[in-house]
């Protein structure tokens, strides 16, 4: 058997994560219209490279992928898609996380887009034995739906340990403070939801400290806790996981240079950093393309490979002993 590099993805958005390939098999589930009906066509209005001028112009991506996802036969098969591309690049573990909110502009509940998701997720892994994954619900950070938040919240409990393993927050930082969102999240406490959420992407240190206010057990990038070295100190004593994103923190303009990337810095601080993809179609990459270009551009050596791979294995919303066995197969595979 082939090589295949032993990924862990615990920040993957469903939304992203559809290259143009697949884009134009969804389209035909319910004859949406894309922009163009090739792949290569497609290409330029659904990814991003080093051209990219912002978060806003990153964002914009969005508005075809999520087109194509409105419905129960074409969120389902998005996942299942999903997963075999996954498995096939050496993935054994992913977190998929979605909004279901923003899968409902044709109709179908929240409910309904969570439900196909987790069959999608059923019939993924019945494809692909080699992969385990779960679901990750985000809430939004909007002007006015805390409404459709607390409803992404029961359904996480609805669906926990039935596909889904946690829930989030997603959506613009800046403008719109974690600690805005304390009741959505001191729900998902009340009713045993585990959370992680984003933070220090697009905004300061300070997003990182209000999500860690409000109960985040993990944080979503986290890039920019740098420049905070007491906040440096708490993450490493707490043992709070940053689920870092190289490529696309390149592309929206969070860091300047791989070459810069804090990943190094964190490890040697203590920080439970892990690599992950973020919007692997929409940045064209892979865990192992993160890494490769860590290696490359930052001096990641081996040892902090493996630690990274462990770090996402232990920060896995699994039990004690799923995640032992994901460092088990990391050690056997490097």
């Amino acid at each position: 058997m082939s090589y295949k590099f032993p990924g862990i993805e615990l920040h993957l958005h469903l939304d992203g994560a559809m290259t143009p390939e697949m884009l134009l098999q969804l389209a035909a589930v319910d004859g949406v219209t894309l922009p163009a009906d090739t792949p290569e066509a497609l290409e330029p209005f659904v990814t991003v490279d080093e051209t990219c001028t912002s978060l806003v112009d990153y964002l914009e991506r969005f508005n075809v992928t999520l087109r194509v996802m409105q419905s129960a036969r074409a969120i389902s098969e998005a996942v299942r898609l999903l997963l075999g591309r996954l498995a096939s690049q050496g993935t054994i573990y992913a977190e998929i996380r979605f909004a279901p909110q923003l899968h409902c502009q044709r109709g179908l509940t929240q409910r309904e887009a969570v439900q196909a998701a987790a069959d999608g997720l059923r019939a993924g892994l019945a494809e692909n034995s080699d992969i385990d994954a779960q679901l990750i619900l985000c809430c939004m950070r909007f002007d006015s739906n805390k409404k459709e938040n607390m409803e992404t919240i029961r359904l996480a409990k609805e669906f926990l340990g039935r596909g889904v393993c946690a829930a989030d927050l997603a959506g613009g930082e800046i403008g719109h403070p974690a600690t805005a969102y304390a009741d959505v999240f001191a729900l998902a406490t009340v009713l045993g939801v585990p959370y992680t959420i984003h933070g220090g992407e697009a905004a300061g240190p300070e997003s990182v400290r209000e999500a860690l206010e409000i109960g985040a057990k993990r944080i979503g990038h986290g890039v920019h806790a740098l420049g905070d070295n007491a906040l440096l100190a708490l993450l490493a004593e707490k043992q709070i996981p940053l689920e870092m994103c190289p490529t696309s923190n390149l592309h929206t303009k969070a860091v300047k240079s791989l070459a810069e990337y804090p990943v190094r810095e964190f490890l040697r601080r203590g920080v439970r950093a892990t690599i992950n993809t973020d919007n692997p179609g929409i940045s064209r990459t892979t865990v192992e393309n993160e890494f490769a270009a860590l290696t490359r551009e930052a001096g990641l050596t081996a040892s902090e490979t493996r630690a990274l791979l462990h770090n996402a294995a232990g920060a896995a919303f699994l039990p004690p002993e799923k995640r032992e066995a994901l460092k088990k197969k990391i050690d056997e595979r490097l």
